[in-house]
């Protein structure tokens, strides 16, 4: 048996455009259902929000994310989650780097890209949409 987990974000109207954000990082393929879709949409003015979507990738990536609706209490917290990506090169690192931190628009560096104490490549970005991603390289553990 094998248990795998995904990373579920939660936003308030934001979600469609984060998922089509991190399809163009990370490539993969796009999937949303919104409410209108699956027939639940509560508020008029909610039903093309996200009530469910997904990017996954053939190398693995794989993100949900839906809009909470305006009936439910929501609030993007500070620092309440982190989405860890960890690659096996530093090239690989690298690239989605650019497309996460340097070539999108609204991003703010937390922790630049560099070598750290545990892999040769380590960096903190905090995307436009208030998620916080983590970015290394796979490396043995020295400890």
């Amino acid at each position: 048996m094998a248990v795998t987990t995904t990373t579920h974000l939660n936003f308030r109207g934001d979600a469609r455009a984060a998922l089509e954000h991190y399809r163009e990082v990370f490539g993969g393929s796009l999937n949303i259902a919104t409410y209108a879709d699956a027939g639940a949409a509560v508020d008029p003015a909610e039903a093309d929000h996200v009530i469910w979507g997904e990017v996954r990738a053939a190398d693995g990536f794989h993100v949900m994310a839906f809009d909470v609706p305006g009936s439910r209490p929501w609030d993007s917290g500070t620092d309440a989650f982190y989405v860890s990506v960890r690659g096996e090169s530093t090239e690989e690192i690298a690239a989605l780097w650019e497309r996460l931190a340097v070539d999108a628009a609204g991003a703010a560096v937390v922790v630049p890209l560099g070598p750290s104490g545990w892999t040769p490549l380590y960096g903190m970005v905090r995307d436009r949409f208030g998620v916080t991603w983590v970015l290394d390289v796979a490396a043995p553990y020295a400890g």
